[in-house]
């Protein structure tokens, strides 16, 4: 996945806060901002949305949108 490409999250491997939960439920789009180094050989990535709320996801948990 490249940054500045839209992507929709698909699915949470990990457990994460209620709010976050709530967020992605109203809008799964956002765009990629960048990349996070992760332990082992994964990296993570890091997805902007429209409000300006941004986290980070592991690239199986992300679908690319045409």
């Amino acid at each position: 996945m490249e940054i500045g490409q839209k992507v929709k999250v698909r699915r949470l491997r990990d457990r994460v806060s209620a709010a976050t939960v709530n967020k992605l439920k109203q809008n799964p789009v956002g765009t990629v901002a960048g990349y996070k180094p992760l332990d082992g050989q994964e990296v993570g990535i890091v997805v902007k949305f429209d409000d300006q709320f941004a986290t980070w996801f592991f690239e199986d948990e992300l679908e690319p949108i045409s």
